[in-house]
């Protein structure tokens, strides 16, 4: 994984939840992801293909998560629901975009998000990526991003 793929993502998550959730986040330290279990209960996953293959997670608590989509929806869901998992892929997905915008070289196509929700499930990168963690808070709560994105051109040679 190289650092010039990490900065996209990063800005773009502050983009997406400055300009949709009207929210400033507040980074932590990167680290290497240990392991394949979520940090948290629910996860829109989103791969990236072209010059580049691999996959993004966008981690969320439960009322994270609750709170994103009260503020996409204009009303906040009593518990996570359809609407609320929805707005995680909507929140993945233009992370996804913003993060491809910053790419343009590795001419990345971008597919549709997956939402996974639940406690002690297993997400597994491509196996030639060694993803990231991108942890933020803010005043929604605590999430993270996950990015596993390896250059194909590099193993072609």
């Amino acid at each position: 994984m190289r650092a010039e793929f990490i900065n996209p993502f990063l800005a773009a998550t502050n983009d997406v939840f400055r300009t949709m959730l009207s929210c400033e986040l507040t980074r932590g330290a990167l680290s290497l992801k240990r392991g394949s279990t979520p940090d948290y209960e629910v996860n829109g996953l989103i791969g990236l293909t072209g010059r580049c293959q691999g996959m993004i997670v966008v981690g969320l608590g439960r009322e994270t998560a609750i709170e994103a989509a009260a503020i996409m929806l204009g009303e906040r869901p009593v518990e996570l629901n359809d609407d609320v998992l929805d707005a995680v892929g909507e929140i993945t997905n233009m992370i996804a975009g913003g993060a491809k915008s910053k790419l343009e070289e590795y001419q990345l196509s971008v597919g549709l998000p997956t939402v996974i929700c639940g406690k002690n499930h297993v997400i597994s990168f491509p196996a030639n990526s060694t993803p990231f963690v991108l942890p933020f808070d803010s005043r929604l709560g605590p999430l993270c991003i996950d990015v596993g994105i390896s250059d194909v051109t590099q193993r072609s040679g």
